[in-house]
């Protein structure tokens, strides 16, 4: 009777949050998968093409100019989540190394979206527009992720979910208005999300430094410790800046606009998973993180097995039933059938690797042999598919994602297995105790 009053009292909480989680963020998401639908439904092919770059080079810069510091946040503060003083000392220390990576990133990247779209003859003016918004959209990015980490630290998730919410919905009721006074377009479209990542990163702001109470002040032994942690995983972060993104990458130089459009509508089935994936550094990595190696491995087991009968399923209704999915891309991608199974297989895969990613991030399972293994395997795959396929096609493109994808997975599962037999990776003690 005591053993059943301990497990419900350990399960209870872990329900409720599971719960307040599906139901806060899970209308969150909904609100932005259903304005990134209707854009695909809404905008001309060339009008969503340019929608669909633009978000693309946008995910590879928000990664670029976080490079995976804003994730050392809750290893590094582990237990101590009550030491205000210290959670505002790392911000502060992430936030200055975060300036310094702007300014390297932003001279990369004006050089380099011009180069991608130079086969979609777009006019320098727009060139310049787009890759304006990109920087501030970006930034907004950055933000958002460092104070938002700062709301799950102190268990303020109340207000996390909330302010995605407003941003949501937000987004979306403006966007009804710009379509309803014929005024959406993709430059609209664009700034209209873009306003969206603007509200929720100042919300953030604000309110992680009323829960702090205290200026932070950065230090060189942080910045050390912050730097020592990701530094692993940096080449890693700074490749899946671009692989993130090489599908559209590619199909933007070697293919046309219509192929362009395609596989942005394409990639929105990927969103499917972004409800669960969110539910990585809220959820999954302070649980692990937390949990006692006594019941690491029963937990690790269980949370792949649930993440991957969610692949399984998802999967299954793309092979049988794929008009469903292309019902909501609308008339203009109706030959789409095959296409839309590699998708989801490819983004299954991805989400399967992103929770093991997760959890061995949250148990320090981080070496330099995994990250150079994963690059190497998955540049030799690329190199391979851009010498010998033709890449002007949604399908080639969409068959070169899910073999990385099986690629990635295959060495998350060997980093696992080597975690659990050697131990995680060590910090030095300035790491643990600064």
């Amino acid at each position: 009777m005591s053993q059943l009053l301990a497990f419900r009292t350990a399960l209870v909480p872990k329900l409720h949050r599971v719960f307040e989680f599906i139901a806060s963020q899970g209308l969150a998401t909904a609100g932005n998968l259903f304005y990134g639908f209707l854009c695909v439904r809404l905008l001309p092919l060339s009008g969503y093409a340019k929608y669909a770059i633009a978000f693309g080079f946008m995910g590879s810069l928000t990664v670029l100019m976080d490079i995976g510091v804003s994730s050392t946040l809750l290893p590094l503060i582990g237990e101590r989540i009550d030491d205000r003083k210290l959670i505002a000392d790392y911000v502060a220390s992430v936030r200055q190394l975060a300036h310094r990576v702007f300014l390297l990133v932003v001279p990369v990247a004006i050089v380099a979206f011009p180069l991608i779209v130079r086969r979609q003859h777009w006019t320098w003016e727009a060139d310049a527009g787009i890759i304006s918004i990109i920087l501030v959209a970006g930034w907004c990015a950055r933000v958002s992720g460092t104070y938002g980490a700062v709301l799950i630290v102190r268990r303020d998730r109340t207000m996390w979910y909330r302010v995605q919410i407003i941003s949501s919905y937000g987004t979306l009721a403006l966007l009804g208005m710009f379509w309803a006074g014929n005024c959406l377009n993709a430059i609209s479209a664009i700034l209209i999300n873009v306003a969206g990542m603007a509200f929720v990163s100042v919300a953030y702001f604000f309110r992680a430094h009323r829960l702090l109470g205290v200026s932070g002040h950065a230090s060189r032994e942080k910045r050390r410790a912050i730097v020592h942690l990701a530094l692993p995983s940096i080449p890693n972060a700074i490749f899946y800046a671009w692989h993130g993104q090489i599908a559209l990458v590619l199909i933007t130089f070697f293919g046309r606009t219509p192929a362009v459009a395609s596989l942005g509508a394409l990639s929105r089935f990927a969103q499917m998973f972004l409800l669960l994936a969110q539910m990585n550094p809220l959820l999954i990595e302070p649980h692990f993180a937390k949990l006692p190696r006594a019941l690491l491995k029963r937990n690790y087991v269980l949370a792949l097995a649930a993440a991957g009968s969610v692949c399984v399923c998802v999967s299954g209704l793309a092979a049988r039933f794929p008009e469903l999915y292309l019902w909501v891309l609308g008339q203009k991608y109706s030959g789409l059938r095959f296409e839309v199974l590699l998708v989801v297989l490819g983004s299954s895969i991805y989400y399967l690797q992103g929770v093991m990613w997760t959890i061995h991030s949250s148990r320090r399972f981080v070496y330099w042999w995994n990250n150079s293994a994963v690059i190497c395997v998955t540049l030799a795959i690329e190199i391979f598919f851009i010498v010998r396929v033709d890449l002007s096609t949604v399908r080639a493109v969409l068959t070169m994602n899910l073999a990385t994808a099986a690629g990635s997975l295959f060495l998350s599962i060997l980093t696992g297995a080597y975690g659990f037999a050697r131990g995680p990776r060590t910090i030095r003690e300035t790491t643990a105790v600064s």
